[in-house]
């Protein structure tokens, strides 16, 4: 399959999560993960911010994306997602302006609201708030990230920010949300799975994507940003090897907070975290299948919330940029051009 573009961006996603103790070896290694995406041609390379260790070891997700930036060249850099209730966002626009001046223009700001409340209460906000806050703070950071006025009279944030018109994303969870990201022109970021749902859960977020293009009303194409488990290798044994104990046991946490029903077999929890895995074949064979990826410009790879070791994560990705992702029809830039802005 040949075109003059491609049909998507491929994006790979680290929540930053090591099997150790020593955080130092983690960071490294999830750092080691942009400079090889880099070379691979990956187009986005995104990270997850948790302010607690469930789910995801970073919490200060623009000091990464810094050091990331003067690691590499071409890689748009990316937070899937900012959570931003928790974030003062005149501060966080700086931050973000910062990062995309010392990276040329490579920053994707993806924002949403999680979902913790230990994480609110640490932070001294309201977790029943927490949509009317993220709209909130959304309004204020779009305008700093449009250099207007913000805070007080003749203020506005520095470096100057270049153009976010089409750079920020909105993680939702419904199809109401997906149509309020697009009234306020978000780029739209759907999970790797759907909590609290029983049928698959691309059958749940195709009505989520099909919402979106509907309500959006901006003159530029509008963005989807399919994030999914993918994890090949050799093949289905060897891929369970690395990844399905963890899937398995992620599966029975989120059984206890009711995300999903309890007593899950290992299958049934491959299932629920909708994974795809296997020989790349067989993964190519599965996303064909894949009801939201039609519509998706961004084809976001993650192995959480399994945490493979490092060097089945590396083979892992080379296999994405070098087999999976170019048979549904992406093909990274030259290594010399900056991954594209939008496809």
């Amino acid at each position: 399959m040949t075109s003059e573009r491609p049909r998507f961006r491929l994006g790979f996603l680290t929540h930053v999560q090591g099997r150790g103790t020593d955080p130092a070896l983690t960071y490294r290694n999830a750092q080691e993960l942009f400079v090889v995406a880099d070379e691979l041609g990956f187009d986005v390379g995104w990270v997850a911010q948790h302010h607690v260790p469930l789910g995801g070891g970073l919490s200060s997700v623009w000091t990464f994306l810094a050091h990331a930036a003067a690691r590499t060249t071409r890689i748009r850099l990316g937070t899937a997602v900012t959570v931003l209730p928790l974030e003062d966002p005149v501060r966080l626009a700086e931050d973000v302006a910062t990062v995309d001046v010392l990276s040329g223009g490579r920053v994707e700001l993806g924002v949403g609201s999680g979902s913790g409340d230990l994480e609110y209460a640490a932070f001294g906000r309201d977790a029943a708030r927490r949509r009317e806050l993220t709209s909130e703070h959304l309004d204020v950071l779009r305008r700093a990230l449009r250099g207007e006025e913000v805070g007080a009279p003749g203020f506005r944030v520095q470096p100057a920010p270049g153009d976010f018109t089409d750079r920020i994303w909105q993680g939702v969870f419904s199809g109401g949300g997906a149509a309020y990201a697009a009234s306020g022109g978000s780029n739209l970021l759907l999970n790797r799975a759907a909590y609290g749902h029983d049928a698959p859960t691309d059958e749940v977020q195709r009505p989520w994507a099909d919402a979106f293009l509907a309500a959006w009303d901006r003159p530029r194409r509008p963005r989807i940003g399919l994030s999914r488990l993918v994890f090949p290798a050799k093949d289905r044994r060897t891929a369970l090897r690395h990844i399905g104990d963890d899937v398995h046991r992620a599966a029975l946490r989120m059984a206890e907070h009711g995300a999903f029903p309890k007593g899950l077999d290992a299958n049934e929890a491959l299932r629920r975290f909708h994974a795809f895995h296997g020989s790349p074949e067989e993964i190519v064979a599965a996303l064909r299948q894949e009801r939201v990826l039609p519509l998706a410009t961004d084809l976001i790879t993650q192995f959480n919330p399994a945490v493979p070791d490092h060097d089945a994560t590396i083979r892992a990705l080379e296999l994405i940029a070098t087999e999976v992702a170019p048979a549904l029809g992406w093909s990274p830039a030259a290594r010399d051009e900056p991954a594209p802005a939008g496809v």
